[in-house]
């Protein structure tokens, strides 16, 4: 057990599955499948198997082509694991939208589809960063594919949920979307144990405890919260932080109790604020609890600028959840219908 990067993690959990099952195959394109330890040694999954059951080399940048080959691999029999960089999952979304999600359910269970979808949006430095063209900045894309039947969304946000999760995708047996953002790589704090490990899919993690406000966020916006929590507890105010980790299925239970407990909940959200999975766990609450006072920041509904300091105007950073922690808390806000 060390402290291992995002990536060494992953690709250390996905060779430990590989190596378990002869039949797991990834794809991938231009993105090789190798990182480097904390002590120096090298993983590198194309050499190591090779074809077929990975892309050696690389393929050609084409991801419908490679997302529906893994679609095929995976209802033929061999358990896939495709990444794709960026946002790319959209060039392929007819494959998970009317095949993968629905062969179990239109087979009454004799078929499936046991493909992971990795967005790996990190290794290319992807997401709320300045620096970059619009089509490479945008996060929250999980909302997209939350309406579709059959499918499980996850999001890491550590070094050591990322391993796990991506373990517990594979030996789930459905398609699963699992998103990898460039803001969590600073999170590879964790030791993450040399074996392989499975961590819950449909758990929150509970970062931090208290009794004032309740703070909901996924990765990469969790980041942010941690980041934020000091002042926000140094101001007096105690604070139940979750990152919910498993968008689809969502820990309901967990945001519950929590919105129960403290009365006031803060989701914090680096998607576009139209339709993003924020206005999911808002309505979760309003649902089954009454008096929550409830508030959304998120990042505004256009595309991310080039310029860092008008990313950095537009992303929820710190100053901004403090600033809407510490108004959540005051008399003025509390009592107010407070969903913007």
């Amino acid at each position: 057990m060390s402290v291992k990067s995002v990536s060494y993690a992953q690709y250390e959990g996905l060779r430990q599955e590989m190596l378990a099952n002869p039949l797991l195959c990834h794809f991938y394109e231009y993105g090789y499948p190798s990182a480097t330890g904390p002590a120096g040694e090298i993983i590198d999954l194309g050499v190591e198997f090779g074809r077929p059951r990975t892309s050696s080399l690389g393929w050609a940048i084409d991801e419908m082509w490679i997302t529906g080959c893994g679609m095929g691999a995976a209802i033929a029999g061999c358990p896939t694991v495709v990444r794709l960089p960026g946002m790319t999952t959209l060039f392929c979304f007819e494959y998970i939208f009317n095949q993968g999600t629905k062969l179990r359910h239109m087979t009454g269970g004799q078929g499936s589809c046991p493909i992971v979808i990795w967005q790996d949006s990190a290794s290319r430095g992807y997401g709320r960063a300045g620096g970059s063209a619009g089509q490479h900045t945008d996060v929250g894309q999980e909302s997209c594919y939350a309406n579709l039947a059959g499918l499980q969304i996850l999001c890491p946000s550590t070094n050591y949920n990322a391993k796990g999760l991506l373990i517990s995708a594979i030996r789930s047996g459905d398609p699963v979307l699992y998103f990898v953002y460039s803001g969590i790589r600073s999170e590879a704090t964790l030791d993450v144990p040399d074996e392989a490990y499975e961590f819950p899919i449909g758990k929150a993690e509970v970062a931090a405890e208290g009794d004032d406000l309740t703070i909901i966020a996924w990765a990469p916006a969790i980041v942010n919260c941690k980041k934020a929590l000091a002042e926000i507890q140094a101001a007096g105010i105690g604070v139940d932080l979750i990152d919910l980790v498993s968008i689809k299925p969502m820990d309901v239970d967990t945001v519950l109790a929590s919105a129960e407990k403290t009365g006031r909940v803060l989701i914090v959200s680096h998607a576009h604020y139209t339709g993003g999975f924020h206005h999911q766990v808002a309505a979760e609450i309003a649902q089954k609890l009454q008096g929550i006072n409830v508030k959304i920041i998120s990042f505004p509904d256009a595309p991310g600028p080039f310029a860092s300091t008008m990313m950095s105007w537009m992303v929820p950073e710190e100053d901004k959840i403090v600033f809407a922690a510490k108004q959540m808390f005051s008399q003025r806000a509390w009592g107010q219908a407070n969903l913007d």
